[in-house]
């Protein structure tokens, strides 16, 4: 015996919490306009070529367990999948059994960031951008393209992946600063197409042992929710940082 089409009504019962619902990607799907639409997650293939010997200044910043994450591809179906089902209003994935999400202690699981140390802050200073990274990476900052406190993540790659053979530790310390200023905006926080960084993350490495010091899983998540929640509204096509393994964390479930 043929049963007949059931109907689904995709809006939710109590629209006062989903205040999403009507500009959702997930509305797209259900009227069957979404297409060949893809969500990826955002990161950039620009990043400074790592060197052993900044091991030591990324252990001591609590950044390194992060290095061996990437490079790493990512599944835009499953990310497709996750981001139409991510509701900004709960901070959950809605699926068939309930709600889920990632949590700190995923994090800690999947990246090994801290999640329970000082908060993430950036105190913007006084001082020209340009005179910060002359004394932080030891260049003059020539790149002025990507705009005010901006480097291109191309040129930063180009200025700093070969560490010279007779480095100081000085010299060292600038590379392994400007590896980590590249994960950052590569990795764990990038921008629309990972093409820039802004250079206020130079000023959280600085002192390698106050960095330590910050909470930067919880930064990452944070992160991650509210460009998953841009995501799932239309206003970026593209998912999140690499700081969370999506996949990594499905496994978990």
């Amino acid at each position: 015996m043929r049963l007949p089409p059931t109907t689904i009504d995709p809006a939710p019962v109590y629209p006062v919490l989903l205040w999403g619902h009507g500009q959702h990607c997930i509305d797209s799907v259900w009227a069957n306009e979404a297409g060949d639409r893809s969500y990826h997650v955002r990161g950039t293939t620009n990043l400074v070529t790592y060197h052993e010997l900044y091991r030591p200044y990324l252990e001591a910043a609590g950044l390194f367990s992060v290095v061996p994450l990437v490079p790493r591809n990512s599944d835009a179906s499953l990310i497709t999948a996750l981001v139409e089902r991510w509701r900004p209003e709960t901070s959950t994935f809605h699926i068939p059994f309930g709600e889920v999400t990632i949590t700190l202690e995923d994090v800690v699981t999947v990246s090994g960031l801290a999640i329970d140390d000082d908060a993430v802050v950036v105190n913007i200073p006084d001082e020209e951008w340009s005179a910060i990274y002359l004394r932080l990476l030891g260049r003059v900052l020539a790149d002025i393209s990507g705009g005010v406190g901006v480097v291109r993540t191309v040129w930063l790659r180009d200025e700093f992946s070969h560490l010279p053979g007779n480095a100081s530790q000085e010299v060292i310390g600038q590379f392994a600063r400007a590896y980590a200023l590249s994960l950052m905006g590569g990795v764990l926080f990038p921008d629309r197409f990972g093409a820039t960084v802004h250079l206020q993350y130079l000023l959280l490495i600085k002192d390698w042992q106050r960095a330590r010091r910050f909470s930067w899983g919880a930064a990452v998540l944070s992160y991650m929710y509210r460009e998953m929640g841009r995501s799932a509204l239309h206003i970026k096509h593209s998912s999140t940082s690499l700081g969370v393994d999506l996949g990594g964390w499905v496994a978990l479930l």
